[in-house]
């Protein structure tokens, strides 16, 4: 009988289960849909029951005859919270990951955190925790839910999921600061380290499920964290650069990065460090000038080995954020060539510009510098533009293991078990 263990993403739009072998390949994957959060009154909120329909829907349909599970890992959206009674039952909606906190309560955190803390900014799960605080018994994240429904215990969380509500990486606790917010600290869950072993499965859902009585829980992370390891990404100086309508980039690094005045901050994966950043540019510059269906077309006359030479810095709109922190700067995309080919080559080769000078700075601010590089995103998979940004940043590509975040957080389900996949 085949081994795996099972990766649950929970993403914004859906549940996705894939069953993963040690030596990463999938072995079954299902998933199901979610409805978009509720929106009343300013507030972005969900049912968490929803969460537990789609795994259950997704349960239905994986099929896993002739594979032992061992473990199960499980990554939620960044920064949605949800207060719960001593038996896991939620006290009300979870607040999603983009919902606003209230201005009092924000100004709470401002006044004694850190800068370079990632508790700060608008949707700050800290601030927005204040206001789930009454009755409740814990106040916890999308995926510590669920792994604790499936184990019967809601005890804890991991140090990725834990960062935005003010967890500190370096130290490896819950901040005094904290504290000082007025937050009632003891609502907070234990944290520990990605990959860690945290618990059985329940025996009624081991059942109800049809996995074995043992299969081992094993803390997660964010779903962001879980798209990252999915790549195959594992040592110091592998990046990977996410090419959609904005362009992110995020690389391992031995060192942490903190830099508040990029956005900048570092998730722990075991003894080494996710660091990265996003700019402004990306898709959504290329789709205000050239309609979907040209841009095919547009990428079959690319040439890659005669740079154009035009200097570009493509963003929709004024202002940037990394690698450049600059609100003011406008985008420079003239001159305009007549060729729509090479104004659209103009563009790829002014993103990768951008993309090279984003590793550059993380590597600046103390990250290992870039040594390999993977793509995901809608861009990935044009060649010549893939050909265009190795000349930039001067590293060799690889391709990606997988582009399913449940593929990346079953990698820490076999840490959790002692395994390094």
């Amino acid at each position: 009988m085949k081994e795996a263990v099972l990766g649950i993403d929970l993403g914004t739009s859906g549940v996705r289960i894939a069953a993963v072998s040690s030596d990463l390949a999938v072995l079954a994957m299902t998933s199901a849909p979610l409805v978009a959060p509720d929106n009343e009154n300013g507030r972005l909120t969900q049912d968490p029951a929803l969460w537990w329909q789609a795994i259950e829907t997704a349960f239905k349909s994986l099929n896993v005859t002739g594979i032992r599970i061992l473990a199960i890992a499980i990554d939620g959206t960044s920064g949605t919270i949800l207060p719960i009674n001593a038996q896991g039952i939620p006290l009300q909606s979870a607040s999603m990951y983009h919902d606003r906190a209230n201005p009092t309560d924000l100004a709470r955190v401002e006044a004694v955190a850190p800068l370079e803390t990632a508790a700060l900014g608008g949707s700050s799960p800290l601030a927005r925790a204040f206001r789930l605080q009454a009755s409740a018994h814990r106040i916890i994240h999308q995926a510590d839910w669920i792994a604790g429904r499936l184990m019967g215990s809601f005890r804890f969380s991991d140090e990725n999921n834990a960062l935005k509500t003010g967890y500190d990486p370096l130290t490896r606790r819950w901040p005094d600061w904290i504290a000082d917010t007025g937050f009632q600290m003891a609502l907070l869950p234990e944290v520990v380290p990605s990959g860690t072993r945290i618990g059985t499965i329940a025996p009624t859902l081991a059942d109800h499920f049809g996995l074995p009585r043992d299969t081992a829980l094993v803390a997660g992370t964010t779903d962001g964290c879980a798209a990252f390891l999915a790549s195959g990404a594992k040592q110091p100086g592998d990046g990977v650069t996410s090419l959609g309508s904005t362009l992110t980039i995020k690389v391992l690094s031995a060192s942490p990065v903190f830099a508040p005045q990029y956005g900048i901050y570092s998730h722990r994966i075991g003894d080494q460090w996710l660091a990265g950043g996003a700019s402004n540019t990306g898709g959504a510059v290329i789709v205000q000038y050239f309609d979907k269906e040209a841009i095919p077309n547009l990428e079959l006359r690319l040439v890659p080995e005669h740079p154009t030479g035009l200097d570009y810095y493509p963003l929709p709109k004024r202002g940037e954020r990394f690698p450049v922190n600059d609100p003011g700067l406008q985008p420079r995309l003239t001159p305009r060539p007549s060729d729509d080919a090479t104004f659209f080559q103009g563009i790829l080769e002014g993103i990768a510009r951008v993309e090279a000078l984003g590793y550059r700075r993380l590597a600046e601010l103390g990250a290992t510098p870039l040594s390999n590089i993977r793509s995901v995103g809608g861009g990935a998979g044009n060649a010549a533009w893939t050909k265009i940004r190795l000349r930039e940043l001067q590293v060799p590509g690889g391709s990606s293991l997988s582009d399913h975040a449940a593929v990346g957080v079953a990698r820490l389900a076999w840490r959790g078990i002692g395994y390094e996949a």
